[in-house]
Order: structure tokens, then C-alpha cells, then sequence
């Protein structure tokens, strides 16, 4: 067969079932307020993506290496942008208008920066186990991500770091001394939460480290002490260091009936619409969460208590499945396309795609606080349906061109 005819049905299949999904619940939740014009602001975008896909799709991947540091820059400084020129939203500058579009440029530079990591860590002249190389790959992840938490965006900030630690052992790095990476940063954020929580886990990775490696143990309660220091001092600074609302979901996560009809208000109702779908749900456009807008702004972060209420326990089953199903789609490209740059950046879509699902959907059932994660191909927004788009897009051209990238 030729290798130009190789198009993964099954990859973009499970895409299109996750977008048509979407846009039911976009139609749903905006039909039930009268914003009708939402769903045809998402079906452009959706066509604007196919248009993307396809150009993507025909290029030659070596191609698409060879200016993966221009992609990078280019995310850099649009990130930039937005914190001189952005437009306010929702307590964060994460907006940049071109002409009659407003575009959230962190969405599009999540793939640059994953382009980019997987280029320099599978370049042959990085040597993954010297300390000057481990610092240069955090950093590429890092740079974007703290320009995020200046707009301040915490939830993107947290998505942008997911796929660096995965990238990296599959890379070749040992997965131990990551964890000694980690353990600081983890506890760190943790200390924004509570003192309970933060005790746990420095007891509980103390005990998982010591049980990895016995002997190095003085290098574990150092590990611990600075992640338990880092705490503490986000713990007595968190009010300084993040804004009002992102404290008030914090607080509402920990106790959300401490304010039902307030911050906590949106969360206490997702519950209320999940559960009250129950198996079969209640029927398209026949939720009363849904359509008497119980839920602000549904269409975006909330889109799955859509999901849940009208298609039911079913309709999320359904939904789950294709987002596994995809994933592993991805994760047996992995598998067959022996390049160490197509492995690397697909290691970090899927990571980063799980990352979202889990937040987000957790953030609507009450296993995470509301911190502003849309659901992959389903929540309302041009441009995270676009890079969602792009990833399937740079999987599709991997695939494509395998026969030209194996060793």
C-alpha cells in the first residue's frame, strides 16, 4: 500500500464522535438561553480546523521538525502579547483579539511546547542523564507555563506541566529521580489547599521513596523538608499569591456547601445535573439543569454535566470510552512509528489530553476544585478545539509519513 494513503480512519473516527458530541451539548446548553449563536461560532471553528487538519496532514514531517524552534518562539511571544495586549476574562488576561476573532494563544502553545521538548530530548546530542540537559527540558516547559500563571490562569498553568515528567521518561530519564524533581513541586502545590492534606502526602512520599530505594534515605527527608518547606510557604502566602477567586474555589472544593449560593454554587449543581440524568438521562434538550441555565456558561467547563444529565450514565460511558479508545489510538502509534521525536510528541499529547479529561471531569463531579479546564473536542472555544485538532492533525501526518520516519 502506499504510505500516502494511509489515513487512520480509527484516529479521526473517534475525533469527529468526540466533537459531534460536543456540539450537541453546545446546542443543548446555549438553546436553553437563547444563545443559539455559540453552536455556530464552534461548527466555523470546527470547519476552521478541518481547513488546519488537512494542510497539517499533506506537509512533510521533517518539515514539521525542522521549524519546531520558530512554532516555539512564535507560542513565546504570542503568550507575551496577551500580557501586554490581552483582553480580561473571568479574572485572567488570557484573550488577544485579531481582527473580529478572539484567540487564547496558551491552548496553541501547549503543542508548540510539547513540539519542542520532544525535539530537544530527542536530539542526539542530549545526553537525558546530565544535569545541564535535565534543567534545559524543564525549562522549555516552564518558561510558557509561568507566563500563563502571570495572566494568571492556574488551571492551563498545571495542563502545561502535565506531559513533562511522561516526556521525559520516556525519553530515557530514570522515573526515580524525577520523582525526586517532583516530590517538592507536589507538595508545594498542595500547601495551597490545606495543612492536613499537606502532611499526608509529604508522609506518604516520604514512605513511597524509602520503599523505591531504602539506602538513600537521607536524600528522601531532604526531598521532603524542601517540599514541606515549599508548602508551608505557599500555605501562608497562597492569599498573596493567588487572586480572590481562585482561593474562594480552593475554599469551596475543601467545603462547598461554605458557600452554595456563591463560589461554591456551580459545583454543587454539576453534581446535581450528573446525578439526576441517571442511566439513560433525561433526553436531548430535555435536562432542566441544562435548559433553565441552572449552571452559568455550561457550554464550557460544565459542558460534561450536559453530557451527564441528558445522555445519562450511558451517554458518559460512551464519551469515556472514546476518549479512551482514543488515547490508546495514540499511544499504538507509539508503538509503530519508530522515531524517538513521533514518540516523544505523542507521549505528550496523550498525556496532556488525559490530564484535561481527568481534571475536568473531575472538577464537575467534586474530585478537583473548579480551576477552569475545558474538556478536550467538547467544550465551547475556538482555539482549544483548534490545538486539540492540531494534535490529531501532527498524529495523523506521523502515521502518514511512518514508513519515511523509522530508523
Amino acid at each position: 500500500m502506499n504510505q500516502y494513503n494511509t489515513l487512520d480512519g480509527w484516529l479521526l473516527g473517534l475525533m469527529f464522535g468526540l466533537i459531534f458530541l460536543g456540539l450537541m451539548a453546545i446546542y443543548s446548553a446555549s438553546n436553553g438561553v437563547g444563545s443559539i449563536d455559540l453552536f455556530y461560532k464552534q461548527l466555523m471553528w470546527f470547519g476552521i480546523g478541518l481547513i488546519v487538519m488537512a494542510m497539517v496532514y499533506y506537509l512533510d514531517t521533517n518539515i514539521i521538525k525542522e521549524y519546531v524552534v520558530v512554532y516555539y518562539i512564535i507560542g513565546l511571544i504570542f503568550l507575551v502579547l496577551v500580557l501586554l495586549f490581552g483582553t480580561k476574562v473571568a479574572g485572567a488576561t488570557s484573550w488577544v483579539r485579531i481582527g473580529f476573532i478572539s484567540i487564547q494563544p496558551s491552548e496553541i502553545a501547549k503543542v508548540t511546547t510539547i513540539l519542542m521538548l520532544a525535539k530537544y530530548l530527542a536530539t542526539d546530542d542530549t545526553d537525558i542523564t546530565s544535569s545541564r540537559h535535565i534543567l534545559i527540558a524543564i525549562a522549555i516547559a516552564v518558561v510558557p507555563a509561568m507566563l500563563v500563571m502571570l495572566q494568571p490562569d492556574m488551571g492551563t498553568t498545571l495542563t502545561y506541566l502535565s506531559y513533562l515528567f511522561p516526556v521525559m521518561i520516556m525519553a530515557g530519564f530514570n522515573a526515580y529521580y524525577l520523582m525526586l524533581f517532583g516530590v517538592p513541586v507536589l507538595l508545594t502545590v498542595i500547601g495551597f489547599f490545606n495543612i492536613y492534606l499537606l502532611v499526608i502526602f509529604a508522609l506518604s512520599s516520604l514512605v513511597v521513596l524509602f520503599l523505591i530505594k531504602r539506602r538513600l534515605y537521607f536524600s528522601h527527608f531532604l526531598v521532603t523538608a524542601l517540599g514541606l518547606a515549599g508548602g508551608l510557604f505557599t500555605l501562608n502566602s497562597a492569599s498573596k499569591i493567588l487572586q480572590p477567586h481562585q482561593m474562594k474555589r480552593i475554599q469551596t472544593f475543601l467545603d462547598p456547601m461554605s458557600d452554595p449560593l456563591g463560589a461554591g454554587y456551580n459545583a454543587l449543581q454539576a453534581k446535581i445535573a450528573i446525578g439526576s440524568g441517571g442511566f439513560f438521562g433525561k433526553g436531548f434538550l430535555e435536562g432542566t439543569q441544562t435548559q433553565l441555565r441552572f449552571i452559568p456558561a455550561q457550554w464550557t467547563d460544565f459542558i460534561f454535566c450536559v453530557i451527564g444529565e441528558e445522555l445519562g450514565l450511558l451517554g458518559a460511558i460512551v464519551l469515556l470510552s472514546l476518549f479512551l479508545a482514543l488515547l490508546l489510538r495514540l499511544l499504538w502509534m507509539v508503538s509503530v512509528i519508530k522515531n524517538k521525536f513521533v514518540e516523544l510528541t505523542l507521549v505528550g499529547f496523550v498525556s496532556l489530553l488525559l490530564v484535561h479529561v481527568m481534571i475536568n471531569i473531575g472538577m464537575t463531579i467534586g474530585l478537583f476544585p473548579v480551576i477552569g479546564v475545558p474538556l478536550p473536542f467538547l467544550s465551547y472555544g475556538g482555539s482549544s478545539l483548534l490545538g486539540n485538532m492540531l494534535m490529531v492533525a501532527l498524529a495523523l501526518n506521523f502515521n502518514r509519513n511512518k514508513r519515511n520516519l523509522g530508523y
